[in-house]
């Protein structure tokens, strides 16, 4: 079980769709932002849960286009669908920073090096606050849940911030 599987089910739930058609409304929603999905993932995703039986995909052809399945959530796939949703929903948060890595291992570079890569992250942590209070902005047309989760990303893109200008000042000026 996975949120990868979570996300698939509910876009197909929401509206019938097409394996580029997920990809681009991932893209789109900014998905990728803060649930590890990718491209090739999605395409990999839709064959896994066709073969399990929890979407069907049906052949349609429009005009000169190629042709193409498009998918619907199966009984058996809205019943995955709740069982996921019920489980995730009841798991404790997890927030996984890559740059924790780095910061583990400060100690292990020479202090120019350290000031270094903690200016990298902090430069990250303001261009990823830029990303998601731009988005906030443009994606007014969004539904409310979306609306919510953009939220999350400006409050989490606030902490981090603070976070990182206090590890600098007291981690840096040791």
């Amino acid at each position: 079980m996975s949120a990868i599987d979570l996300i698939v089910l509910g876009m197909i739930k929401e509206k019938e769709q097409s394996a580029y058609d997920l990809q681009k409304n991932v893209e789109y929603r900014n998905i990728s932002k803060w649930i590890k999905v990718s491209t090739p993932s999605i395409y990999k995703k839709v064959v896994q849960l066709e073969e399990k039986g929890y979407i069907k995909g049906n052949v349609s052809k429009e005009g000169n286009m190629p042709e193409k399945s498009i998918y619907h959530i199966t009984e058996k796939g809205n019943e995955y669908f709740l069982e996921l949703m019920k489980k995730i929903s009841a798991q404790m948060v997890n927030i996984f920073l890559d740059f924790n890595a780095v910061i583990i291992n400060l100690e292990m570079v020479s202090p120019f090096e350290r000031k270094e890569l903690t200016e990298n992250i902090e430069c990250q942590i303001k261009e990823f606050q830029k990303a998601v209070s731009g988005l906030e902005e443009e994606r007014i047309d969004i539904p409310f849940t979306g609306k919510t989760i953009l939220k999350q990303q400006v409050l989490l893109s606030e902490a981090l911030n603070k976070w990182i200008e206090n590890f600098r000042e007291l981690y840096l000026e040791e």
